[in-house]
């Protein structure tokens, strides 16, 4: 599978809920709610500073799913990443 033009395809890493003495901290669960962690599975040719295997975080609301040979993909377009670990 290779992304084309501006798309990235990345694969979401689990999330861990974090609880401290039984409550979910409210910093946390807004920024889980807005930005998802990812590794960058495939990059377009129109991509610039992106690489494969590059851990990403990028908006949660963007792209979708694409279950491909048993795994669950995200397609997104590179305006939606916003850092590179």
């Amino acid at each position: 599978m290779k992304a084309i033009n501006n798309y990235v395809v990345v694969q979401n890493f689990k999330k861990e809920t974090k609880h401290h003495s039984g409550l979910i901290l409210t910093e946390e669960l807004d920024y889980d709610n807005t930005f998802i962690r990812a590794k960058v599975i495939s990059v377009g040719n129109m991509v610039e500073g992106l690489n494969k295997e590059d851990v990403i975080h990028y908006n949660g609301n963007a792209g979708h799913n694409l279950p491909w040979e048993g795994n669950l993909y995200r397609v997104i377009k590179n305006l939606d990443v916003v850092l590179v670990e």
